[in-house]
C-alpha cells in the first residue's frame, strides 16, 4: 500500500471519496486514457462516471477554462457564459422552455421532485425500482434492494432516512407498462409527479414503454420527469428524449453539460418552472432555490465548449460505431468461451451482465453472477482497463486501438475464469 493510499485510509472513511475503491488514485487524464499515482496507464471507460464524453483535457475545453479563470471563478450572479449555456440547452432539449442551474445531479433531481409537488399541490412521487436519482431521501428508495418488496411499497437504500419518507414514494416495475400504468391510474389523485431514467442504469426501455408512461401521465395531468443526468447529450444532442422520441415535461441534466466541472440543470415546461419565479406564482407557490455555485462561469464555459464540439456534423457517428463494434466483440467472446452472459445497454453505455434470460429490469439483474463479473473486472484492471463495477462509458476520444485492446483483454479474462 503506497503512502497516498495510506493517507487516504487515515483521513477518509473507508479510505475513499465514496465513489471508487481505495486502492487507486488517478493523477492525469488525456483523451480516452488516465494515469494513476504509480504511473500506470489505463484505457478509461470510467470517464469520471460519465462527464468526460469528449475525453479528458480536451484542448477546446481547456482553452475556454484557462481564458475564464483570470476573469473570475465564481460570482453568485448571472454571467454571460451561464446564460449562453442555458440558451444552448433549451435549444437542444425537446422538453426545455426554461432552465435552472444547480451543482449536482442529486440537487437537480431533488428540485425536480420538489417543483412538481409545488405545481400539483400533492406530495407523492412515483419512481421505478432500480432507478437512480441521486442521494436525496426520496431518491434513495428502492434504488438497489437486494430483497425487493411488493409494488408499490418502497424499500430504503440507506440508513438515516426518516421512516415517513416511505409514505411519500410509490415504486413501479421498469419496462412493465401495464403494471406501471395501472399504478399511476390507481394513485393519480395523490401523485405530484413520475420520475424515471429513460435508460435505467444499463437497461434500455422496451418498445412502447416510455410512450405508455408519457400517455398516461399526459392524460391525467401528472408531470413526467426524465432523469437525463447520464444520458443527456450522450445518446445524441437532444438526449434520450430525442433518441427514443418521447418528450417529458421536465428533465434533469448533469455530467456532460459541465465539461468535467460541477454543474447540473433542471429544465422543462415554463408553467412548471414558473414556481421558481415569485412574481409569477406568488408566495404560496414560490419554490426557493439558491446555490452558491449554480451557473458557475468556469463550469459554464467548459459546458459551452463541450456542446460546441458535440454540435458538429457527425460528432456522434464514430463513438456509436465503436460502441457497436465493442458490444458485438464482447458478445462473440462470451459465445466462444461458453460463458453465460449478455451485453446490455446502448453503444455509448453498456456492460456485460453474467446471467441467462432477458434483462428488462432491476430484479432481472439480481440473477447475475457477481463473482464472475468481479473476476473479469480484476483482470481488465490488471491489464490496463479502468471501468466501474458495471459500466463501460465510451467517449468520442476512444480509438479503434482502444477497442481492440479491450476486446483482447476481455478474451483473456474469460479464458482465465
Amino acid at each position: 500500500m503506497n503512502e497516498l493510499v495510506q493517507l487516504a485510509h487515515r483521513v477518509l472513511p473507508g479510505g475513499h471519496f465514496g465513489n471508487m475503491a481505495s486502492d487507486i488514485a488517478l493523477v492525469r487524464g488525456e483523451g480516452g486514457h488516465v494515469w494513476d499515482s504509480e504511473g500506470r496507464e489505463y484505457i478509461d471507460y470510467l470517464l469520471g462516471s460519465g462527464p468526460m464524453f469528449i475525453g479528458h483535457a480536451h484542448p477546446e475545453v481547456t482553452a475556454a477554462v484557462l481564458a475564464q479563470i483570470p476573469l473570475g471563478t465564481t460570482f453568485f450572479a448571472n454571467n454571460p457564459a451561464g446564460i449562453e449555456l442555458a440558451a444552448a440547452i433549451v435549444d437542444a432539449m425537446p422538453c426545455a422552455e426554461q432552465l435552472r442551474f444547480l451543482a449536482s445531479g442529486t440537487e437537480a433531481d431533488m428540485y425536480a421532485m420538489r417543483v412538481v409537488r409545488a405545481f400539483r399541490r400533492r406530495e407523492k412521487i412515483l419512481k421505478f425500482e432500480g432507478g437512480y436519482h441521486g442521494m436525496s431521501d426520496h431518491a434513495l428508495m428502492s434504488l438497489a434492494p437486494r430483497r425487493p418488496g411488493n409494488f408499490p411499497h418502497p424499500i430504503p437504500d440507506s440508513a438515516g432516512i426518516p421512516a415517513r419518507v416511505q409514505d411519500e414514494v410509490l415504486v413501479a416495475p421498469f419496462n412493465d407498462a401495464d403494471a406501471a400504468v395501472a399504478l399511476i391510474e390507481a394513485h393519480h389523485d395523490e401523485l405530484a409527479g413520475v420520475i424515471l431514467e429513460p435508460f435505467q442504469r444499463l437497461i434500455p426501455p422496451v418498445p412502447g414503454f416510455l410512450q405508455a408512461i408519457r400517455d398516461v401521465t399526459a392524460r391525467l395531468g401528472i408531470p413526467l420527469i426524465f432523469d437525463e443526468v447520464v444520458c443527456g447529450f450522450r445518446f445524441g444532442y437532444s438526449g434520450a428524449q430525442g433518441h427514443y422520441g418521447v418528450t417529458p415535461d421536465l428533465c434533469t441534466l448533469g455530467k456532460i453539460i459541465g465539461g468535467g466541472f460541477p454543474l447540473a440543470a433542471l429544465c422543462g415546461r415554463a408553467d412548471i418552472m414558473a414556481h421558481f419565479d415569485r412574481a409569477k406564482v406568488g408566495e404560496e407557490g414560490f419554490l426557493m432555490q439558491v446555490g452558491t455555485l449554480s451557473g458557475n462561469p468556469v463550469a459554464a464555459v467548459a459546458g459551452l465548449a463541450t456542446l460546441a464540439v458535440l454540435r458538429r456534423p457527425g460528432a456522434y457517428d464514430d463513438v456509436f460505431a465503436r460502441g457497436r463494434r465493442m458490444m458485438a466483440g464482447l458478445t462473440e467472446a462470451l459465445r466462444r468461451h461458453g460463458v453465460t452472459g449478455q451485453v446490455v445497454g446502448e453503444p455509448v453505455l453498456f456492460d456485460v451482465v453474467y446471467a441467462a434470460g432477458e434483462i428488462r429490469n432491476h430484479r432481472d439483474t439480481l440473477r447475475a453472477d457477481g463473482a464472475v463479473q468481479a473476476a473479469v473486472n480484476r483482470h481488465l484492471r490488471a491489464g490496463g482497463i479502468m471501468k466501474g463495477d458495471s459500466k463501460y462509458y465510451l467517449s468520442t476520444a476512444h480509438t479503434d486501438a482502444d477497442v481492440d485492446r479491450t476486446l483482447s483483454l476481455f478474451d483473456e479474462a474469460l479464458g482465465a475464469l
